[in-house]
Formats: structure tokens, sequence, C-alpha cells
């Protein structure tokens, strides 16, 4: 019973934090990059996030990694921060990135993440495609969600908008 009620607060603070904005609020997370520093979303309040999901498999993401590392060093020292999640080990993200390297932070195990961000098919099974990018505004909403090809265009105007609004 004590279950069914907490779920029910979880549920109705969800709605009231849509309700507000009528954009939904980008889901906290901490993670661990790389260099072993720790990211945790709710301290970036007050900037832009471009977290990007990825995959070494994903034949689109090999297109896709060097214009986002591209897009980063365009906004380099601006109020944003990309952030590029994977649910590979380091080991494997390391052995990959010796030949596509990525200019920004990288959060590997990152299974977590994608069961926070990815949509669910009716039988409840998690889906995401790679690349997936999620905008996330100043105010910790979620203000564009796009995936797979040549979405770099869309993201940059959502970024110019959202760094022209503050």
């Amino acid at each position: 019973m004590r279950f069914i009620g907490i779920l029910f607060l979880i549920l109705v603070s969800s709605f009231a934090a849509f309700a507000q904005s009528g954009k939904p609020l980008a889901q906290n997370f901490t993670a661990v990059t790389m260099n072993g520093d720790d990211v945790d979303l709710e301290a970036l309040r007050g900037k832009v996030v471009v977290l990007t999901f990825w995959s070494t498999r994903c034949q689109i993401c090999h297109v896709e990694i060097p214009k986002m590392n591209r897009l980063a060093a365009q906004y380099k020292g601006k109020n944003i921060v990309f952030l590029a999640a994977t649910m590979e080990t380091p080991a494997k993200v390391e052995a990959y990135t010796k030949n596509n390297p990525f200019d920004f932070e990288i959060l590997p195990n990152s299974f977590g993440l994608v069961l926070k961000y990815g949509d669910r098919d009716s039988s409840g099974n998690v889906t995401l495609g790679f690349p997936a990018y999620f905008i996330i505004n100043q105010q910790g909403e979620i203000v564009q969600k796009s995936m797979g090809w040549n979405k770099i265009d869309t993201v940059t105007a959502q970024i110019n908008q959202l760094l022209a609004s503050k």
C-alpha cells in the first residue's frame, strides 16, 4: 500500500511539473565521465544541455559524431554542455575513440539513462533509436527530442534559440 502511495505522489508531481510549462522536465541523473568526473544534471541548471545517446555499433553515429564535434567546438565557451551517453563499457569506448575522437564528455555504462529517457512500446519495452538527441533548456525542461540521421541542423536551431532567449 505504501508503494502505491509513493508511486501516486511521483506521478502527481510529474504531471504538476509538466503542467507548469507544457514541457516535460528532464529526469535528473548522475553519471561518471570517461575521465572519472561526476556529472549531475541538476547541477547543470542554467545551462543548455545537449544529451546524445549513441553506440559504437551504430552506423549513423559514425557519421554524426564528427558533426557533433564541430557543433561542440562552435559553442565552446558558451553556456552549453554536450554529453554523449552510451551503454557500452569504458574499455569499449576507449578502443572506439582512438580512431573516432569526441570533443565532449562521454558517459559510459549509461543503461540507466536509456531506461529513463527511452520511450516505451505497448509491451513496456524500451525503445530509443541511435543517435538520439535531447535538448534540455536552462530550466531543466526537454525542449527537443529527435532520433536518427542528420538532425544536427534542428539541434543547432534549437540551441541558438535557447541561447538567444537568455
